[in-house]
């Protein structure tokens, strides 16, 4: 074989599996950021042990976060659009997730500051996930919406996937409950990091790189 040829081979060959690696990363990524987090127990009615208070005279949002999963910066840049639309008409907690030990910096990241920025939005930290635990969240980014008695409304994610903002089918149910008192869905997949490890240690290292 003339070694023009088998050059000409070669570069097909490596084009090839080039392009068959490209494809399979590809997928891998989509995979990734459409695969939904874990959920706990989720209680039908406000925790009634819980730190917080419920509101009495207006709906009350929850969310449970990590404060260095770069996967929430959507569910918190979508919180924020949430809370424009509806003005006033609802409390809301973010819950952040702070080990007991840790030090300062652990809270003290850009995800809780503009967290903190949003009107009507309270942000406290969750002292070893205790309260994430007690409402039933796993991962961060899991949003819950009660009513004034304490009756669940709602739980599940407000974006589409991993990571991305824009219009979503949680966000669309939280605003129609606030404002109509009624949705088509109750429940929606959450995406993002694990608040804690609890056996999810590799997908929790993999988002939080």
């Amino acid at each position: 074989m003339k070694p023009q040829v088998k050059t000409i081979l070669l570069t097909a060959v490596l084009g090839v599996i080039w392009a068959g690696t490209i494809a399979v990363g590809l997928r891998v990524l989509l995979n990734y950021e459409t695969s939904p987090g874990r959920v706990g127990a989720i209680p039908r009615s406000w925790p009634a042990n819980s730190r917080i208070q419920p509101a009495d005279d207006r709906l009350t949002l929850v969310m449970l976060a990590h404060p260095q999963c770069p996967c929430t910066r959507a569910s918190v840049a979508e919180l924020a659009q949430v809370m424009a639309r509806v003005q006033g008409k609802i409390r809301a907690y973010v819950l952040f997730y702070t080990p007991r030990e840790s030090g300062a910096d652990w809270q003290n990241t850009d995800l809780r500051r503009t967290a903190a920025q949003i009107p009507g939005v309270t942000v406290l930290s969750d002292v070893d996930g205790t309260e994430a635990q007690r409402f039933g969240a796993e991962t961060s980014g899991h949003t819950f919406l009660f009513d004034p008695s304490g009756r669940l409304l709602f739980n599940g994610g407000i974006t589409a996937s991993r990571g991305h903002s824009g219009d979503n089918t949680g966000e669309s149910a939280i605003v129609s409950l606030i404002d109509n008192r009624t949705s088509a869905r109750a429940q929606t997949s959450i995406f993002g990091c694990a608040l804690k490890n609890r056996g999810e240690q590799g997908k929790a290292t993999l988002c939080l790189r």
